[in-house]
């Protein structure tokens, strides 16, 4: 009788597991129409404009090419770029880190409108965010008498960069590490907090392991960001060239002198970094997904 019933049963969730197998199995036609779509997307929309750009960078020869990278205002851009980015990362990592433990490991007063102030700046357009700099350490903004007084330059100047940098860019690392956190709770760091090991030793042993992929990817995302910002920095910049001008105003201020050879050959930089970015990207979610499944 028990096997008759162990038979049935076995034979009735066969039955539901194919079931549920062929309701979600959709016609070859159906199919192959969607991956179509997704190549032709993919191909037309990111494909067709990255090639562009490197045809029309190599259009007139690589001395050329590397003429315009040579040039005094290109160099300087990549310097800035690099230095925006450098002094930007590093803090949305140590913000992020803190913030995301701070929210998934306790329990506090105004935890919510922390979680929607690191929101803030996917909300709000970066110009509008430049805007905001502006309002405050404008010479007519709240502290612009004060700085002008103490000959202290915030906007057109690399203070000003930075910190359009920093708003733009620190929700990554938080928003990244945020569920994964909550998702692993917090019973590994109470058992080594019980065993004896100080806060830092439990950070640095328990908590920085089991976080360190999710940790790796915000960082990537967030320096991305950082290099290729444009809108925020825009405002605050000055567009000064050879001083305020980064990567993306420098393709910018190329274009419009119609010096199109040198504004692709900038712009080709940028679409490298992105492929760089993509390629660690993906070696990284390779990474942690061997992590995970060993």
């Amino acid at each position: 009788m028990a096997g008759t019933v162990a038979a049935r049963w076995q034979g009735e969730s066969l039955a539901e597991r194919y079931e549920s197998s062929t309701a979600t199995r959709e016609p070859a036609l159906v199919k192959w129409s969607i991956i179509a779509v997704s190549l032709t997307f993919f191909a037309v929309f990111l494909l067709l404009p990255l090639a562009a750009v490197f045809t029309e960078a190599l259009r007139k020869g690589w001395d050329v090419y590397f003429a315009a990278l040579a040039e005094p205002d290109a160099l300087s851009a990549v310097r800035l770029t690099l230095l925006a980015a450098a002094i930007a990362v590093p803090l949305n990592l140590v913000f992020g880190v803190a913030a995301a433990w701070a929210i998934a490991k306790f329990q506090f007063r105004g935890k919510q409108l922390l979680i929607t102030l690191i929101d803030l700046p996917f909300s709000v357009s970066p110009v509008i965010a430049g805007l905001i700099y502006v309002l405050i350490f404008g010479l007519q903004g709240w502290c612009g008498p004060w700085l002008q007084e103490h000959d202290i330059k915030v906007l057109f100047a690399v203070p000003g960069i930075v910190l359009a940098t920093i708003f733009v860019t620190f929700p990554f690392v938080a928003r990244e590490l945020i569920p994964l956190m909550e998702a692993q709770g917090k019973e590994e760091e109470e058992a080594a907090i019980v065993l004896g090991a100080s806060g830092w030793l439990t950070f640095w042993h328990v908590t920085l392991p089991n976080i360190k992929w999710g940790l790796i990817y915000g960082v990537i995302l967030c320096n991305a960001r950082a290099m290729g910002e444009f809108g925020a920095v825009s405002v605050v910049s000055g567009h000064i060239r050879g001083l305020t001008n980064t990567l993306p105003l420098h393709v910018e201020i190329l274009y419009n002198e119609y010096q199109f050879a040198a504004a692709f050959a900038v712009a080709s930089l940028l679409a490298l970094l992105a492929l760089l970015t993509l390629a660690v990207k993906t070696f990284v979610e390779w990474q942690a997904s061997r992590h995970f499944e060993d």
